[in-house]
């Protein structure tokens, strides 16, 4: 049975950058519980214990989703993804999203695999497979997540990643958002590594303002609304629950970097809320 949650990005996301603290949690938390949502992806806020983390998420009826480990991986990564691995096991998680970090390169021309370098890549590749080998030794399954932006962006520079690393090493973590923006067909991919999906970004995306070429990240992000909740964009989402084994059971978490039609943080966890109960049974199976 599928489990369901959030990354309640939007409450600490904004143009000027990433402001998670220990503070804004409780009202962030309790919106999103007033949204409809059990769930939310991990991420420990610096200077809070695992302890405290937790008890925060109860203290709001929440459980917690797989978190996100980030590093650019051009230097090796292992010893950081150990510690951030050590806190989701803590948890009680069994998987964890892992990506590169944002590189200015790619932010300026997103999502079309721009400044490729196949020697970077192999670099990568290798402190990738290092990190993940730190994971594992944690119990948790590393979810390889490719995000626009980053140097693991495409659906080449993803079937690479996948095809040069042991899969008892790296599960398949795919972004429905980022994967499409960079021109991926969704279906087919996840389909090919159906076998390795470990956990699921939902997240929709207006593709008429994905393929536009002017305009950096940001631009596209805060300048032509690229993303959007699910189900207001164009992605198409039964052909992505189709392409997973009929036995799946990992996390799909709902993503929206930017509110778009829900207009605010919480208005738009609760249009995904209500497109979740559309499509997902009240046990987390597909309808």
């Amino acid at each position: 049975m599928p489990l369901i949650g959030i990354n309640p990005l939007p409450w600490y996301f904004s143009r000027d950058g990433f402001s998670l603290s220990r503070e804004i949690l409780p009202a962030v938390y309790r919106e999103v519980r007033e949204s409809g949502f059990h769930a939310v992806q991990a991420d420990v806020p610096d200077g809070t214990t695992v302890k405290e983390f937790r008890a925060l998420l109860a203290d709001h009826g929440l459980s917690a989703a797989p978190g996100y480990f980030f590093a650019g991986f051009e230097e090796p990564a292992a010893e950081a993804a150990r510690r951030h691995a050590a806190q989701q096991a803590e948890l009680g998680l069994t998987e964890v999203f892992i990506a590169g970090a944002m590189a200015p390169e790619r932010l300026t021309r997103p999502a079309v695999g721009h400044a490729y370098d196949p020697g970077r890549l192999d670099t990568i590749i290798e402190h990738l497979a290092a990190a993940c080998e730190a994971v594992t030794a944690e119990g948790l399954r590393p979810c390889l997540h490719p995000h626009v932006g980053t140097w693991i962006e495409t659906e080449a520079e993803t079937r690479k990643v996948l095809d040069s690393i042991d899969p008892a090493l790296l599960a398949f973590g795919p972004d429905t958002g980022h994967l499409h923006w960079a021109g991926a067909d969704l279906a087919a991919l996840i389909r090919a590594y159906a076998d390795r999906v470990g956990a699921v970004h939902l997240k929709d995306v207006h593709t008429a303002a994905a393929r536009v070429t002017d305009g950096d990240y940001f631009e596209a992000t805060y300048g032509r609304h690229v993303w959007t909740e699910p189900g207001q964009g164009d992605i198409d989402f039964a052909g992505v629950l189709k392409a997973l084994p009929e036995d799946w059971d990992g996390w799909f978490v709902v993503e929206v970097d930017v509110p778009d039609q829900g207009g605010d943080p919480k208005g738009s966890a609760v249009l995904a809320g209500q497109w979740i109960g559309d499509h997902f049974t009240s046990a987390g199976q597909v309808r």
